[in-house]
């Protein structure tokens, strides 16, 4: 990041030392700026949308910041130490090089920041943006967050937030680093820079969803849901080839009972499953790349081609060359 810009950010400002001073909340921003909704603050569009589609800060140290909700979606990424939040009731810590996505009409709260603590807000009014828009994405291509998805749904709602553990992943903290520079920075084309950065965080984002809900729903569900989920983990690693016998083997699961699992807990066969990842890795390439349609057939894995046509129009409704010209 460039230096002037990081010394700008490290700055104590007035409000801060206000608060250090006396460890109380000064609200930041002008009453015309949130509503009250049922005992917090509800921050609107209107105030830090005026002139701009992307509004960036840094978050105030040295108070505890209180419970607010948002009308717009809200990326708040820690660009030193670590804080402390508590999102829809659920306390959690916000950690160096960690990104927290939190949803429209979600509500957190923030615990007091130390002097080291850098906290970097990133707030953007696409509407066409959101939690289920991401999710979207990702269910386009794959088997687990399909799965994920409708266990969701089924009886645990999926949060209204994701954090992210992107501390070890330089491309994205890059990125991030670069929008912060180039909007405290506010040159000529800079908010024009910062939204062709977005769809690239967010692509990069997405990859990582399903590995956060992964985690988190393996730890509320049943062992015979959670065979379930390893499965079809296993199938999109290893689809271009994989058996039933050779999951079976690497799982340690009896190949029967691994089979009864699978057909209760998704509906499919483990063949079924199979299939459809190929299709799904199959569709991607076509959208994405001018591959020939024969040489995608041959890279999924599919044997017989007319197999492959029939799989892909029963899931896409049309044949790959019309997906492909939009048709």
């Amino acid at each position: 990041m460039d230096e002037a810009i990081r010394r700008q950010i490290y700055q104590i400002n007035s409000i801060e030392r206000q608060q250090k001073g006396t460890g109380q909340f000064i609200m930041d921003y002008p009453h015309n700026s949130f509503s009250k909704e049922d005992g917090h603050m509800n921050l609107l569009n209107e105030y830090f949308f005026r002139n701009k589609d992307i509004y960036v800060s840094r978050h105030n140290r040295f108070a505890d910041y209180p419970l607010h909700s948002h009308q717009f979606l809200e990326l708040n990424y820690m660009l030193q130490g670590n804080c402390c939040q508590i999102i829809e009731g659920k306390e959690e810590l916000l950690q160096e090089g960690e990104l927290l996505l939190l949803d429209t009409s979600s509500s957190h709260s923030i615990q007091a920041l130390g002097e080291d603590d850098i906290l970097i807000n990133i707030l953007f009014r696409d509407q066409n943006i959101n939690l289920e828009w991401l999710t979207g994405i990702k269910k386009k291509n794959s088997l687990v967050f399909d799965f994920l998805l409708r266990s969701a749904v089924d009886g645990n709602p999926m949060k209204k937030y994701i954090i992210f553990k992107s501390a070890s992943i330089p491309h994205i903290r890059r990125i991030l680093e670069q929008i912060i520079t180039e909007y405290f920075r506010d040159e000529e084309f800079s908010t024009r820079i910062i939204t062709l950065y977005l769809p690239i965080l967010f692509t990069e984002l997405v990859r990582k969803c399903d590995t956060y809900l992964s985690d988190e729903v393996q730890s509320i569900y049943s062992e015979t849901h959670n065979v379930a989920l390893n499965t079809l983990q296993l199938i999109e690693q290893e689809y271009r080839d994989i058996t039933l016998s050779t999951a079976a083997q690497k799982l340690g699961y009896n190949k029967n009972y691994l089979s009864n699992i699978i057909k209760k807990k998704t509906g499919s066969t483990f063949t079924e499953l199979v299939n459809k990842q190929k299709i799904l890795a199959a569709n991607l390439l076509i959208e994405s790349t001018q591959m020939p349609v024969n040489d995608i057939i041959e890279q999924v894995g599919f044997q017989n081609k007319t197999h492959f046509y029939v799989l892909y129009k029963r899931e896409y409704r049309m044949l790959p060359l019309q997906k492909r010209a939009g048709v």
